[in-house]
């Protein structure tokens, strides 16, 4: 569960991309002395005191006029919108500037909590120049080196703090589902067909569905929540602005959600923008749905929907595990059938094979088809223990992890979807040397 998301904001130069690849410890960002590199925004996750979060890197603000100047503030004004908490970065060895004063009432404008980073604090003596900030009236200056690391913890411990004190909607007790794909597929319509009621805005214009809508709802005494996300555009397709917030919207989704529907365009068919879009729930280890939707403006026969599973099959081959459901929003078919699916799926992808069980299954693989030999070295798997669920994760302790080739691990993922109803979950199956 994602605890929540901080943006990185302040003018150029002041190190805010340094503190990025710090936080993420990679070297994701570009990080230069020349003002305006990161004109966008960019993304990552990261962890501290066990706890995941989103991180994004913005563009410098300045006063000044430059290059991309409106496009920078626009990127950086969707990232405040999206942070729960501002990362504010300043520069202690350039001191306060009008840019920062500037910058410093845009987020008091935003209403949201501001941690404010003294960065380039390389020693003691610089460290005087911090009190200059308690100007801006945002709290407590925190001084840091980024390119040192000095301080990057202290700051992850407000940042951490900060998330604990938010209070962000989630529904522990109930089952989440999303819809995604990319734009103008029927999310929207699919939502409403399910909920029999117009509760979500629907226009054949792409892009309508700017922001994601959780509703909560009841059918036979169960409870839901349909999470309806931005469509995910393909980039470069619109300003970008739109497409990237889109994206991190439907990401959130997807991992606030126990299973999750990729639609297909039925008019318009398969393009490559959908396999971008499947990836997404692909990765997340959540159950998985194939909505095939508008299935009733194809030109069919009795041998259609063989065919169409057949190309998805081969188009989405990562996706073998994920059922399909061919569906109309404007007509209902078949849209009685999704949330009995939608259990079936999310019972699946909690389900925990007791320890015996699953040993047998394993043993029993291995003798009708005994494990390859490597460099005259054959795999033995001794014992095999499920260690979580969501995605149901199993464990496989070995004599050398190395002998545990990819098409085996297939077959043995083959082998326990036989025995046990693992439809729509991936499973991950990990080796290692038995000690």
């Amino acid at each position: 569960m994602i605890a929540g998301i901080a943006a990185i904001v302040g003018r150029p130069n002041v190190g805010k991309s340094t503190i990025f690849n710090r936080i993420l410890q990679e070297r994701k960002s570009i990080v230069e002395d020349t003002p305006g590199v990161t004109r966008d925004r960019i993304y990552g996750k990261a962890e501290w005191l066990t706890k995941e979060f989103r991180i994004i890197d913005t563009g410098g603000i300045q006063l000044a006029d430059q290059p991309f100047k409106k496009e920078i503030e626009v990127q950086v004004e969707i990232a405040i919108d999206e942070a729960d908490t501002i990362l504010f970065v300043v520069s202690g060895k350039e001191g306060l500037t009008n840019d920062d004063e500037y910058i410093a009432r845009m987020l008091q404008k935003s209403n949201k909590h501001v941690i404010l980073v003294v960065n380039k604090v390389d020693d003691d003596h610089l460290k005087n120049n911090i009190y200059e900030f308690y100007a801006l009236g945002l709290g407590d200056p925190i001084p840091v080196s980024a390119s040192h690391g000095i301080g990057i913890g202290d700051t992850l411990d407000l940042l951490i703090a900060s998330f604990d004190k938010k209070t962000r909607k989630e529904y522990d007790a109930t089952l989440a589902f999303s819809f995604i794909g990319r734009p103008n597929v029927g999310k929207s319509s699919l939502v409403n067909a399910i909920l029999n009621q117009e509760r979500v805005i629907v226009s054949n214009i792409e892009g309508t569905t700017r922001d994601a809508i959780d509703t909560p709802f009841k059918v036979d005494g169960k409870e839901y929540v349909v999470v309806d996300t931005a469509g995910i555009r393909k980039k470069g397709k619109i300003f970008e602005n739109i497409e990237k917030y889109s994206v991190l919207r439907a990401m959130t989704a997807i991992e606030r959600s126990d299973v999750v529907l990729i639609v297909i365009d039925g008019e318009k068919g398969i393009i490559d923008q959908d396999k971008h879009v499947a990836g997404y729930a692909h990765e997340s280890g959540k159950g998985v749905i194939i909505v095939y939707n508008k299935w009733d403006v194809i030109d069919k026969d009795e041998h259609t929907m063989q065919k169409i599973t057949h190309q998805i099959r081969n188009e989405f081959v990562y996706l073998s595990y994920a059922p399909i459901v061919f569906v109309s929003a404007l007509t209902k078919q078949r849209i009685h059938t999704l949330l009995p699916l939608i259990e079936e799926v999310a019972e699946a992808n909690t389900q925990r094979i007791p320890t015996n069980v699953l040993n047998e299954v394993i043993l029993d693989a291995q003798l009708v088809t005994p494990p390859p030999t490597h460099n005259g070295k054959r795999l033995k798997i001794y014992y095999a223990s499920q260690v979580a669920t969501t995605p149901p994760t199993i464990v496989l302790f070995v004599n050398d992890p190395e002998l545990m080739h990819f098409s085996y691990r297939r077959y043995l993922e083959n082998k326990l979807r036989e025995v046990f109803d693992f439809k729509g979950t991936p499973i991950h199956i990990m080796a290692r040397e038995r000690k």
